[in-house]
């Protein structure tokens, strides 16, 4: 048997877990799925019982019956090792596997993911689980594809088990070497901290306060991720070895983990989780003109940027929440299927829906699947048809299609993680990130996130016209060489604020900010300020006028002074005692242009910005499109289709300047008006 990953053709399917319902149900269940054209279930990640009910005890025939089953129904197996869920038998014997919090408390049996990482008891349960199942499964021509764990680093993302103070001891230990050399990466001459004795070194503690030592925490995070890669790596590599055909992967992308790395080393794609109603819980409606579930594509670029073929293993396809939290209201009609159509527009292969039937107990019974606990027809279910209808008709088309963007923002692990302590640049890349990501999305340009690591070469920068790299505290020399190169061959790079002053310990430079990029932007800061209080913010005033009026220069101020005669001043502050100081530059280098600007970005300055580079959207030539929807582009070698996406309850129209194909449709549409009902979807070919 081959192995075929996505990208070769196109899944759609669903979650499902024979092992919470009679087996009376699943013949029906499975007839039901393939009617709507399902062809791909998800199975046995909570099922840590059934496969081992007992220690050394492996027991397959409930699984088994039910993916035999579900073969002769027409429908392929993805199996979940159970491994986000140690059984009870295990936790009560081996309390050392359970995770504790920063305080040192430990979690107890009675949730999922209460385990941690570390512990050497744990792994060797793990890797006998793991190869048991790859030892029965691997030649079952029902199972195509195994899924690691579950969401890893979901729930909580620190690990404070004494296995996990040992393990990172052991870490930082083959990490540097020597305690001297750790004493001068962490900095413990300050506040007397230095160590004297392996013994001494742990993970974060409890403090006086919360600010632990800055560069121990940046490698915590660190090790966390690498520690978390060598968790899942267990089970890869005996999968790899005892079931070759079948692909390997994980779902989730959650904090402290490096989802580039695990994916480039252990997997065959990476799979996400996809909820766009969590927007309705964590959302920005507070602000003007809000995206909502249209936030969720932000989400997915990333996603992209890791595996540009993925899967999402889990479709938001009802109201969702647990039975005291992330409660959720109903996708309206038409909603799922929208964002279906948001996870294949930015570059999914293979869709699962979550859930087949709503669980009647446990904490998820009101996180709702496509079926009602009554097991009747819905309009959830009639909706998944027609998807199932419309992406058989082009399915094949669009599978192993690129998405297409000459825009990526740029992003790296270590600011990111760093810049969860630090209050003078994390929250500013948040704040710019959101802002660059919405004003693209209003102007209709596709965007990449760009992951800045040691194997990024110039080849992948220059794929792109533009770059945004917000807020790079941490820059080491490679990188500064690297965005140096890229500028000079023409590309347009733009900084914001607290660019490029910290290395990669995350000590300050004791050189002009912005350190290593200064020559390439051709300014020095010469004062800075963090805006403490939002009332108070200074405007940025731009010199030449034109449609924009003067924005706030939000969350930090760097007061820029042009070091050489071609640096060309755009903007000034508007307020305080810098009021007439430069505020954003730009800077010939070589046949490109780096530009400075000393603040987050708003939405309003990333606007000015995208009408003053020329950035086109993706619809030039061929439509013209209200900003309700979004467009993405997806490419296959001389084909492109163009996925146009209302997120509105109301239809809006969009003028086409062009005839062209509409592949749901399955016609001919001719230039002029076209409207797209409410939540409606376009997939056009150009």
């Amino acid at each position: 048997m081959e192995k075929t990953i996505p990208g070769e053709n196109f899944d759609l399917g669903v979650c499902y877990y024979p092992e919470q319902w009679p087996e009376g149900m699943w013949a029906d269940d499975y007839r039901r799925m393939r009617e709507i054209g399902f062809t791909i279930v998800r199975m046995g990640e909570f099922a840590w019982n059934f496969f081992e009910p007992e220690e050394g005890v492996f027991a397959f025939d409930l699984f088994d019956r039910a993916i035999d089953l579900a073969h002769e129904h027409g429908l392929k197996v993805i199996l979940g090792t159970p491994t986000a869920t140690p059984p009870a038998w295990m936790t009560y014997k081996y309390p050392e596997i359970l995770n504790a919090n920063f305080d040192g408390v430990q979690y107890q049996h009675g949730m999922r993911r209460h385990y941690n990482y570390s512990s050497p008891i744990y792994r060797e349960y793990c890797a006998k689980i793991t190869e048991a199942m790859a030892q029965h499964y691997a030649n079952n021509p029902g199972v195509v594809g195994w899924q690691i764990d579950n969401e890893l680093n979901c729930e909580v993302n620190v690990f404070y088990a004494e296995a996990d103070h040992a393990a990172f001891r052991k870490w930082v230990q083959e990490k540097y070497s020597t305690l001297e050399a750790l004493n001068e990466t962490w900095g413990t001459v300050f506040w007397n901290q230095s160590y004297s004795d392996w013994e001494q070194v742990h993970l974060t503690r409890p403090a006086p306060s919360k600010s632990v030592n800055p560069h121990q925490a940046l490698d915590e995070k660190r090790f966390i991720s690498d520690n978390t890669i060598s968790f899942a790596r267990l089970q890869a590599d005996i999968l790899r070895e005892l079931a070759p055909t079948q692909w390997i992967t994980t779902n989730g992308m959650f904090g402290h983990l490096d989802s580039h790395a695990m994916t480039d080393e252990l997997l065959d794609f990476f799979s996400f989780d996809s909820y766009p109603n969590f927007s309705t819980i964590w959302n920005d409606a507070d602000r003007e003109h809000p995206l909502m579930d249209r936030g969720n594509s932000n989400q997915l670029t990333k996603v992209r940027s890791i595996s540009p073929t993925f899967c999402i293993m889990e479709q938001q396809s009802g109201p969702g929440g647990w039975v005291n939290t992330m409660g959720q209201s109903a996708p309206k009609p038409g909603q799922m299927r929208l964002w279906t159509y948001q996870s294949v527009a930015h570059g999914a292969d293979m869709v699962l829906y979550f859930r087949w039937r709503t669980a009647t107990f446990g904490t998820e019974i009101y996180w709702h699947g496509i079926n009602d606990y009554h097991n009747r027809p819905n309009r959830r279910v009639t909706e998944a048809a027609t998807i199932s209808r419309e992406l058989g008709k082009i399915g094949e088309v669009i599978a192993g299609s690129r998405f297409a963007a000459e825009v990526a923002i740029l992003h790296d692990y270590d600011n990111e993680w760093d810049g969860e302590l630090d209050v003078y640049h994390g929250p500013l890349t948040r704040e710019s990130q959101y802002s660059w990501g919405k004003a693209l999305q209003f102007s209709h340009i596709p965007y990449d996130y760009l992951y800045v690591q040691n194997k990024t070469t110039l080849d992948d920068l220059a794929r792109y016209k533009v770059l945004v790299y917000p807020h790079p505290a941490i820059m080491s020399e490679e990188t500064a060489e690297l965005l140096k190169q890229y500028v000079a061959a023409g590309g347009k790079l733009l900084f914001g604020a607290r660019s490029g002053y910290k290395d990669q310990r995350g000590h300050c430079r004791m050189i002009p900010f912005p350190g290593l990029v200064a020559e390439l932007c051709g300014v020095t800061v010469e004062d800075f300020t963090l805006i403490v209080n939002e009332a108070t913010t200074p405007n940025m005033r731009w010199i030449d006028g034109g449609d924009d009026a003067s924005t706030p220069a939000r969350l930090f101020n760097d007061i820029l002074h042009p070091e050489n005669e071609n640096v060309q001043t755009l903007a000034l502050f508007d307020g305080d005692y810098y009021a007439g100081k430069p505020a954003l530059t730009r800077n010939p280098y070589g046949s490109g242009e780096a530009y400075y600007f000393g603040a987050a970005f708003s939405r309003e300055v990333a606007d000015a910005l995208i009408r003053r580079l020329g950035m086109q959207p993706a619809t030039a030539g061929w439509a013209k499109l209200p900003p309700e929807v979004e467009v993405a582009i997806r490419v296959k070698q001389d084909r492109q289709f163009a996925f146009i996406l209302n997120y509105t309850d109301k239809p809006v129209k969009a003028n086409l300047l062009k005839e062209l194909e509409d592949l749901l449709e399955g016609a001919r549409i001719g230039a002029g008006e076209l409207e797209i009902a409410p939540y409606g979807v376009k997939v056009l070919e150009l």
